[in-house]
């Protein structure tokens, strides 16, 4: 999404539209709020990557919680002498304008993704799906910012899950089809996201699928949680999800042996959507992998029997889709347990 909006040459005054021309930060990288000051664009972008092939499509939502927009529209207290902690984040979830804007970018944004996954679906009579992207936020459960006091948190679980409760509600009235905690690199904060959606799907009396896909980096760990991929499966695997996997971080040669392991462990899907190769500034999109490249990997990684679920983070435009799902064709998914079982009866 972020690198399809880069293409459309929006500047600060286009994001802000009417609505927001008054706000005292700059918005251009809060790509959140484009669902609401630009929905053309973010509806021609939903269109483009469908018509690509793409069978899933996600929600103009990565940061879209109260905790994360705060970081566009709130003076940050360390500019003034103070610090962000427990008592400034407590303010930020109870904040009616934060709590709000949060609401109505997640419930508008899965309306978009759920208009246009069901026109390009009666056009060609194949089911599309529209998954509510959660992201990881600006701040972590698992570690201190302060090097002299290790023990201190910014943020609270309790506070964490509030904000992503918020949003998965509105998700769930904009209509998606599947949840999906991605980029995780704080396992922490996924179990925050994780509670609040159980706790939500109970109270509203709904079964939503849960999709969870971690970011790792060279080591392969979760990148402040420090989970090996094992580790990780073992974090979460209570919530029974649909899928899990590994998304973003690496391009997708650094990101096989993980992937591989996280196969061999998982008993339920595997997902991988890698960014098109590491950051390169003098690149087009800004990622090293041209769409035959990654074509090429996620072909690879279905004919080794790693993957049920393919496709592209940073740096992949609706052109990489295109080539993942050619490259795709006629390929078997990787055997899940109950089909393993029922091949050896």
């Amino acid at each position: 999404m972020g690198t399809t909006i880069r293409t459309y040459g929006m500047t600060e005054a286009d994001i802000r539209g009417e609505r927001f021309k008054d706000a005292p930060k700059d918005l251009l990288n809060n790509g959140d709020i484009f669902s609401l000051t630009q929905p053309a664009m973010i509806e021609d972008i939903h269109r483009r990557f469908l018509e690509a092939g793409a069978d899933i499509i996600e929600t103009n939502t990565f940061g879209a919680t109260s905790i994360s927009q705060s970081e566009f529209f709130v003076d940050d207290p360390r500019e003034h002498g103070g610090r962000k902690d427990p008592e400034f984040y407590q303010k930020i979830v109870d904040d009616k304008f934060l709590d709000g804007l949060a609401w109505e970018i997640n419930e508008q944004s899965a309306l978009q993704c759920r208009r246009w996954a069901d026109r390009v679906a009666n056009d060609d009579g194949r089911q599309r799906f529209v998954a509510g992207a959660i992201g990881p936020l600006t701040v972590s459960l698992s570690n201190s910012p302060d090097a002299d006091d290790p023990g201190f948190r910014v943020v609270t679980f309790d506070q964490v899950t509030q904000a992503y409760a918020q949003q998965v509600r509105a998700l769930l009235a904009g209509g998606v089809d599947v949840l999906l905690v991605e980029t995780i690199f704080d396992s922490l904060n996924a179990k925050a996201a994780l509670v609040a959606i159980q706790d939500v799907l109970a109270a509203e009396g709904k079964h939503v699928p849960i999709m969870i896909s971690a970011a790792v980096g060279r080591g392969g760990e979760t990148m402040i949680s420090a989970q090996t991929t094992e580790a990780f499966w073992n974090a979460v695997r209570h919530v029974k999800p649909l899928s899990v996997g590994l998304n973003c971080s690496l391009g997708p040669d650094l990101m096989y042996p993980f992937l591989s392991e996280l196969s061999s462990k998982a008993d339920v899907a595997i997902s991988c959507y890698p960014n098109a190769g590491l950051p390169n500034p003098l690149s087009p999109t800004g990622f090293d992998l041209e769409p035959a490249d990654m074509g090429r990997y996620l072909g690879g990684f279905a004919q080794d029997g790693l993957i049920n679920i393919a496709g592209g983070c940073c740096g992949n435009t609706p052109e990489h889709i295109a080539a993942i799902a050619k490259s795709l064709e006629g390929r078997a998914p990787r055997p899940l347990q109950q089909d393993l079982v029922e091949q050896n009866v």
